[in-house]
C-alpha cells in the first residue's frame, strides 16, 4: 500500500483547565474542572486530517501506559492508521498542561516523553516502506529534528512533497526549509524567521515573499485574520470567517491538517489557494470547541 498522507509528529496527553485569566509569575489561581484529552501537534494534525478526508497514516511513538492506549484508540477511532506508531517501554506517553483563558487564548508547557524517542532510522525505514511519488509529508517539531530533516529528505527523494509546521518554534537548518512545500508558521514563527514584524495582513505578505527565497512555498497564519500564502506565480490573502471563539488550541493543527488533506487528495493538481481556503475553514472550525482535538460526531 502506497500512503497518500504521512503525518509524523508527536502525541501527547492533554490536561486543560478554564481560568479567567492566566496567571502572574509566582501566583496561584483557581481554575475550572479539568479536562483530560489526547492531544500532541502529530496527533491533532492526523485527526484533522482525517476529518478533512484524507486516510492518513500516523508515524511517533507513544509509552506502553495506558495513556498510550488510549491515544491509539481515538486516533484509531479518528480515521488515521496507527500500525506504524512505535510503542516504548522506556518513556511515558507525553504529556501536555494547558491554560485556557475565558477569552479563548492559552499557554501550553509540554513533557516529550516517548515523543523524544522517535528515531531518524526507523522514521526513514517507515517512510521508505509505505510513500511513493505523490505522498505528502506533514511534520512538526514536538519530535526531534533529526528526525523531521531525515524524513523530508526520504520523501523528496522519493518524489513526493513536504509540508513543515515549523512549531515550535526553533532554529532549522536551510536544507529543511528548502523542501518546504508549503512551510506553514503563525506570526511569531514567521518573526522569528524573518526578524520582520508581522502585525497586518499586509506585512504577511512581505513575510511569505521573503521567505520564498528559502521555501518552496509559504503560508502565514495570522489567527482571526485568516492566512496569506505565496508560491511561485501565485500569492494572496484568504480572510477567516468571523466565529465565536471558545479555545485557539487546536485552531493552528486543524488548519495544517486541513491543508495537507487537501494537497494529499489532488495531488499533481493541488493549489496552494484552494488548500489554505480549507485550512482557513477548518482552523476557524476548531475555535469553537474547547480541546485540541475535534469532539466525535
Amino acid at each position: 500500500m502506497t500512503a497518500s498522507l504521512i503525518v509524523l509528529g508527536s502525541a501527547n496527553t492533554d490536561y486543560t483547565v478554564l481560568v479567567d485569566r492566566h496567571p502572574l509569575p509566582g501566583e496561584t489561581l483557581l481554575g475550572d474542572e479539568l479536562v483530560i484529552a489526547t492531544g500532541g501537534k502529530g496527533a491533532n494534525q492526523a485527526l484533522a486530517a482525517a476529518r478533512s478526508g484524507a486516510m492518513p497514516v500516523f508515524l511517533g511513538a507513544v509509552g506502553d501506559d495506558g495513556n498510550g492506549r488510549q491515544m491509539l484508540d481515538a486516533l484509531g477511532a479518528g480515521g488515521v492508521d496507527v500500525s506504524s506508531v512505535a510503542v516504548v517501554d522506556d518513556a511515558p506517553t507525553g504529556i501536555a498542561l494547558i491554560t485556557v483563558s475565558r477569552d479563548g487564548e492559552n499557554t501550553i508547557v509540554v513533557a516529550a516523553g516517548a515523543n523524544a524517542r522517535v528515531n531518524a532510522h526507523e522514521v526513514e525505514a517507515g517512510i521508505r516502506a509505505i510513500a511513493g511519488r505523490r505522498t505528502v509529508l506533514l511534520a512538526q517539531l514536538e519530535i526531534p529534528l533529526a528526525a523531521v530533516l531525515t524524513a523530508a529528505e526520504t520523501i523528496d527523494e522519493l518524489g513526493g512533497r513536504t509540508v513543515l509546521n515549523l512549531s515550535p518554534s526553533r532554529e532549522v537548518p536551510d536544507a529543511l526549509l528548502a523542501l518546504c512545500d508549503p512551510l506553514i508558521v503563525n506570526e511569531a514563527e514567521a518573526h522569528d524567521l524573518t526578524g520582520l514584524t508581522i502585525g497586518t495582513p499586509d506585512e504577511a505578505a512581505a513575510a511569505a515573499g521573503a521567505l520564498l527565497d528559502r521555501c518552496r512555498s509559504v503560508v502565514i497564519t495570522l489567527g482571526g485574520d485568516g492566512a496569506v500564502f505565496a508560491a511561485p506565480g501565485a500569492s494572496g490573502h484568504l480572510p477567516a470567517p468571523r466565529v465565536t471563539v471558545v479555545d485557539t488550541t487546536g485552531a493552528g493543527d486543524a488548519f495544517a491538517g486541513a491543508v495537507a488533506a487537501e494537497l494529499a487528495e489532488s495531488g499533481a493538481s493541488a493549489e496552494l489557494r484552494t488548500a489554505v481556503e480549507r485550512g482557513v475553514a477548518a482552523g476557524a472550525a476548531a475555535v469553537q470547541w474547547l480541546g485540541a482535538q475535534p469532539p466525535r460526531d
